[in-house]
């Protein structure tokens, strides 16, 4: 499996911003894909993810109400619908799709795409 992000790029206080992360490889064993961000000195941290098979959703508190993830099934490819952004919110966003083999889950990570957010 590999997957690419697009759409980063600067944004003021309050806008928003849109990420796409498509996948391509054995997407069919794809379990579940999701987004983590990591700002300047700081650890990686989840943001939200999202099951492909159900489409059950999971947010950090601190994108609750404000982020949306969703994906096309058909498309191989997952979204991220970024709203009332705030400078806290920048980072490099990461996608990340957890592939299952047998009784394990295995990790691919995208190269990431920065998010900027100006005051």
């Amino acid at each position: 499996v590999q997957v690419v992000e697009s759409g980063g790029g600067l944004v003021q206080a309050g806008g928003s911003l849109s990420l796409s992360c498509a996948a391509s490889g054995n997407t069919a064993s794809i379990n579940a894909m999701g987004w983590y961000r990591q700002a300047s000195g700081k650890q990686r941290e989840l943001v939200a993810t999202i099951t492909t098979s159900t489409g059950s959703t999971n947010y950090a508190d601190s994108v609750k109400g404000r982020f949306a993830i969703s994906r096309d099934n058909a498309k191989n490819t997952m979204y991220l619908r970024m709203n009332r952004l705030k400078p806290d919110d920048t980072a490099v966003y990461y996608c990340k799709a957890e592939e299952k083999l047998g009784a394990f889950l295995y990790p691919w990570w995208g190269q990431g795409t920065q998010v900027t957010v100006s005051s």
